[in-house]
């Protein structure tokens, strides 16, 4: 039995933490809000992410990230992803020395355009053998019902990659193993902003050849960015590309769709943060992502619309207008 520090008590980190649970593993969670640490440990659910949902009694939560880190093999790291840097420099004198992050988290930091796993080397000055991602179509309620899913743990050491997938292998979840960290990150990270811009299809009352149309442009946009500064073609095509895009862009559980489609019903940016405490990852990366195929010399149009709806620059309607009026060209170019 490994044990494992989940950093993160919201929907996605909870529900990991049960997949850990039900690999064998002894979990603590970490919780921002000691109320809902206190909760998860007397009445084994997360009222607040997952009501409902009974926990397995080997996860119990804490607001101290020493304790949390005390001895751990595995720290999980699932906060959103613009607010990891400031919170892992706090927790980095905690954690282990031999001890493997592992990041859930998809985006892109605004700034510095570094993927997540890029984070975490610079403020832990942790070597690539010790830094993993997990990515694929995993919506948190789906998983935290134990309904049948698959992902991919990637990490640039191969044989790291094999010990976490025993580790989160159970009756239910199915990991696969990659060591294109890349391609894993920025397939995740894109295919919240074409989940965005597919929600506002959807807000907007268009139907399934136009979500299918955006969702096929919005893969090769990802594939385009991906192979340019040097991802697998392959790792697009899996679980960790098409495989999250289809779940996220499909599902009324995605925050991301969701924010979209209220975006297309005439919300602005603000009015829907206001009304959600859920972080749509998309909302806040898109810019970065922009930014880092602006630097790539990579076009990106589903990129440059989004970021200009969410910045209250144009209307959705005006994004999908500007789609259909750009000009044509070879599906492959």
């Amino acid at each position: 039995m490994s044990k494992i520090a989940v950093f993160g008590a919201g929907s996605w980190g909870t529900a990991f933490s049960m997949v850990l649970a039900d690999g064998g593993n002894d979990v603590t969670i970490w919780g921002r809000r000691e109320e809902v640490c206190q909760t998860i440990n007397e009445r084994r659910e997360n009222t607040d992410y997952l009501p409902g949902i009974e926990l397995p009694p080997t996860i119990s939560a804490t607001h101290d990230a020493e304790r949390a880190l005390s001895g751990a093999d595995v720290v999980v790291l699932a906060t959103p992803s613009q607010s990891l840097r400031e919170n892992l420099a706090e927790w980095a004198p905690y954690i282990p020395n031999k001890a493997v992050m592992v990041s859930l988290m998809k985006g892109v930091e605004l700034g510095t355009l570094k993927r997540m796993s890029e984070v975490i080397a610079e403020v832990t000055d942790a070597g690539p053998d010790r830094i993993a991602v997990v990515s694929g179509p995993n919506l948190a309620k789906e998983i935290a019902r134990r309904e049948p899913a698959a992902s991919v743990v990637a990490c640039a050491d191969e044989e790291v990659a094999k010990m976490l997938q025993a580790q989160c292998h159970s009756p239910s979840f199915r990991p696969y193993t990659s060591v294109d960290v890349l391609g894993c990150e920025l397939g995740g990270a894109y295919k919240n902003v074409v989940a965005l811009s597919v929600g506002m299809a959807v807000g907007l009352g268009f139907g399934d050849n136009t979500t299918a149309s955006v969702i096929t442009r919005g893969l090769a946009e990802t594939a385009r960015l991906a192979m340019a500064l040097g991802a697998n073609p392959l790792t697009l095509m899996g679980l960790a590309g098409l495989g999250d895009l289809v779940a996220t862009c499909s599902s009324p559980l995605s925050r991301n769709r969701t924010f979209g489609e209220k975006l297309g019903q005439g919300m602005t940016t603000e009015d829907i943060y206001a009304s959600t405490r859920q972080v749509a990852e998309g909302a806040k990366s898109c810019s970065s992502l922009l930014a880092l195929a602006e630097r790539t010399g990579v076009d990106a149009p589903i990129a440059e619309h989004v970021n200009a709806v969410v910045a209250g620059q144009m209307t959705a309607t005006d994004m999908m207008e500007s789609f259909i009026g750009r000009d044509t060209k070879a599906e492959t170019d």
